[in-house]
């Protein structure tokens, strides 16, 4: 009887181990789920600021400006640049 108890006994440790690995291994898994989702948002986010970034370039190339701001045309510059 005592024998049984020791190896018994012996299994609780590992057990506790499995346990909490598992635990920790959903954790992650959910951890890991979330930042996927969170990288999808910012990728769209970066695409549309990127798109927003070249109609800004756009607009101030056709002469346009924003409100406040002051322009000023420059004369007689070589069209190399």
């Amino acid at each position: 009887m005592i024998v049984l108890a020791v190896v018994l006994l012996s299994y609780i440790g590992p057990a506790t181990e499995y346990v909490r690995s598992w635990r920790l291994a959903k954790d992650t898994r959910y951890e890991l789920h979330e930042l996927k989702h969170d990288n999808a948002l910012l990728r769209v986010r970066a695409k549309r600021l990127r798109g927003l970034e070249s109609d800004e370039l756009e607009d101030r190339k056709s002469g346009m400006a924003r409100p406040g701001e002051r322009v000023y045309v420059i004369r007689g510059l070589t069209k190399e640049r």
